[in-house]
């Protein structure tokens, strides 16, 4: 199977400081990946760093067997890459429906589809980005991002700050996009043990390297490492 994301010896950061250090990772194409760890040890660096915002200190990234390393952002993302930030970065002065029509490209995801996976946008599509909820700002950000017909969506907790019935919605989304569709996707999530339902492989970053990587599964079944590199103890 082809990787959709292949990482060797990635180290990157911000102006002097390296932040990742020879970080090797791949995600076969159709997968999804769980990427955790505890606050500061690189999660989202790792996501820029694919993005391509960061300052790059050594190694490569290929998507779909392409080397992208030296593509400057806005060439990753025609490349395939969708991206959702935290910060979600919808424009606030427009419509839900013309900040999904004014970033479309051609491919099987388009603003009806979106609408068919989040209802709550199809009621709030002549809405301003300013006018919605955080939750509904979320799935517009994904909305966003799926209309662009990425090859691999990477979200930046996606749930951070939300009501747990929107989180539980958006999970459902997740697995979803994940299960159904076979997104090929990179999720950084706190909630450690929902996420891993929803993927394939996990990868915990612990001080800017890669401290383990498996089957999401095999992760979920090991309460001992779960404690030991993320505080996750007891059951969901």
């Amino acid at each position: 199977m082809t990787d959709i994301l292949a990482i060797e010896g990635l180290s990157a950061g911000y102006g002097a400081a390296v932040v990742l250090s020879d970080v090797s990772l791949s995600l076969p194409q159709g997968q999804s990946l769980a990427l955790l760890g505890r606050n500061g040890m690189g999660k989202t660096t790792l996501l820029t760093s694919i993005v391509g915002l960061t300052r790059h200190f050594g190694g490569n990234v290929r998507l779909g067997g392409r080397d992208i390393t030296r593509l400057r952002p806005e060439q990753r993302a025609a490349a395939g890459i969708g991206w959702v930030p935290q910060e979600r970065n919808i424009f606030r002065s427009l419509t839900v429906e013309e900040n999904l029509t004014a970033v479309a490209r051609p491919g099987q995801w388009d603003v009806a589809r979106v609408y068919a996976v989040f209802p709550r946008l199809r009621e709030r599509r002549r809405n301003m980005g300013n006018q919605l909820s955080g939750g509904e700002q979320q799935m517009l950000a994904i909305g966003r991002a799926l209309v662009l017909n990425p090859r691999l969506l990477l979200l930046d907790e996606p749930t951070e700050g939300l009501a747990p019935i929107i989180v539980a919605e958006l999970l459902a989304v997740l697995r979803r996009l994940t299960r159904e569709e076979g997104l090929s996707a990179v999720i950084v999530e706190q909630h450690a043990r929902k996420v891993l339902d929803v993927t394939d492989q996990a990868v915990i970053l612990e001080r800017g390297g890669v401290a383990h990587a498996g089957p999401s599964a095999a992760l979920q079944a090991d309460a001992g490492l779960l404690e030991r590199t993320l505080g996750v103890a007891g059951r969901r």
